[in-house]
């Protein structure tokens, strides 16, 4: 039986489709076909789960959902336009994104391209349209900034990978930067969108270190324990591409174990938040039992 869904992330999900389409209506861009294949990239489902991070952490240290509002856009936008270069054929070349064509399937290479240039660019524009303070709108660009740049050299050195045998130090390495990076930037935005002191940031900065590495372990698990139609992405990319990951350097079992220690790692960061934290442990909690 399927986990049932946490509400901060049912929430999130409904509450990110009227943000993302008041968001992509107001956008005039020169080109129809642009415009179709950004909004496809951005439409195409999905679970969220940054967005819901956003939220969360700023509900964690006592803000209100509209005042992250442009931190989960935002960072959906850069999660976007990673997932459409992602599968491009110079990248992990894949047909299938949340069990739909992929971008450049459905449109082409070049206009997936593109569409995820623009989603890059609009994600800095959602943070400049914020009603947030320029210091906390400065410190949220920064926050993203860096976490695109980290996000990029991941890629790079989990391509480099391909076909070698690394320790785990390396492995986190890649996965702190090209799938860590973005979940921390999602949390430390939604924070600081309500107002967190420096206590709060560094006990959600460590929260969601540790459930970025986690995400990415049970990611891993699921490439091999699960299908094709139940992911909704091609099953068994990771070994037919021969990348580095750690069910191959751990055992399944072991790569299990470890996502279940990160996850437990993640929830003891909440604990100085109190009750206000309970969504995102919840969150924590589903992440580690979803099967897609």
């Amino acid at each position: 039986m399927k986990p049932s869904l946490p509400s901060l992330l049912a929430h999130s999900q409904a509450r990110f489709n009227d943000v993302l389409h008041t968001f992509l209506t107001e956008q005039k861009s020169v080109d129809a076909r642009l415009y179709a294949a950004m909004h496809y990239a951005m439409s195409n489902g999905g679970k969220r789960v940054r967005p819901a991070l956003a939220w969360g952490a700023c509900i964690a240290v006592g803000g209100d959902w509209p005042q992250a509002d442009s931190a989960a856009l935002a960072v959906e936008c850069i999660h976007g336009y990673s997932l459409v270069h992602d599968d491009l054929p110079c990248m992990d070349d894949d047909d299938l994104r949340r069990g739909k064509p992929t971008c450049h399937k459905q449109f082409d290479e070049s206009t997936a391209l593109l569409a995820g240039d623009a989603l890059q660019a609009l994600a800095f524009f959602a943070l400049s349209k914020s009603a947030l303070s320029a210091d906390i709108c400065n410190r949220q660009v920064s926050h993203l900034s860096n976490a695109a740049f980290a996000m990029v050299g991941g890629q790079c050195l989990d391509l480099a990978a391909e076909g070698q045998h690394l320790q785990r130090p390396q492995l986190e390495q890649i996965h702190r930067n090209k799938t860590g990076a973005l979940i921390r930037a999602a949390a430390s935005m939604g924070a600081l969108a309500g107002n967190a002191s420096s206590q709060q940031l560094q006990a959600l900065d460590d929260f969601a270190d540790a459930l970025g590495l986690a995400f990415q372990v049970h990611d891993d698990v699921l490439d091999i324990t699960s299908d094709t139609q139940t992911l909704g992405k091609t099953a068994g990319a990771d070994i037919a591409l021969a990348k580095a990951t750690f069910p191959a350097l751990l055992g399944l079992d072991g790569a299990k174990a470890y996502a279940q220690q990160l996850t437990e790692q993640a929830l003891s960061a909440l604990v100085p938040l109190g009750d206000s934290a309970q969504p995102l442990h919840e969150l924590a909690a589903f992440l580690l039992s979803r099967d897609h």
